[in-house]
């Protein structure tokens, strides 16, 4: 079954970029312009991943990850901030504020792929361990 990925950013030109790299690599993709719409989105779209820009309007990213991190069907989501903000503080913010990735735009579509699909194998390998500790030990 294909990966799904929800994009989230108010930037119609990095959605599309994003979007069409994602689908060239045979993963389903869902957008949102807004932290808001994000956490719809999550609820709905039930995404494997999350690719969140920090500035936007109504929600920014850092309000959006921290509801998802503070919700228990939500906080081992995987969250890849994609933004312009580079400053040290935001970085940290990031991190501390539970982001799995942290990548600063401008960016390069081999190294955002690169980082998809390391998400994406880190949420498999978590699956088939959570699938083993339900089995009984020989």
């Amino acid at each position: 079954m294909a990966k799904k990925v929800l994009v989230v950013d108010d930037e119609p030109p990095t959605v599309t970029a994003v979007e069409l790299a994602l689908q060239s690599e045979g993963i389903e993709v869902c957008t949102a312009a807004d932290g808001a719409e994000c956490l719809q989105a999550v609820a709905t779209e039930s995404p494997d991943l999350v690719i969140l820009d920090v500035a936007m309007p109504v929600m920014d990213g850092f309000q959006a990850l921290r509801v998802l991190r503070e919700n228990a069907a939500t906080k081992h989501l995987p969250v890849i901030m994609l933004t312009a903000r580079d400053d040290d503080a935001d970085i940290v913010r990031g991190w501390t504020t539970g982001v799995d990735f942290y990548l600063t735009k401008p960016f390069e579509l081999d190294e955002l792929l690169l980082v998809v699909r390391r998400a994406l194998e880190a949420t498999d390998t978590n699956s088939s361990d959570d699938a083993s500790t339900d089995e009984p030990s020989p």
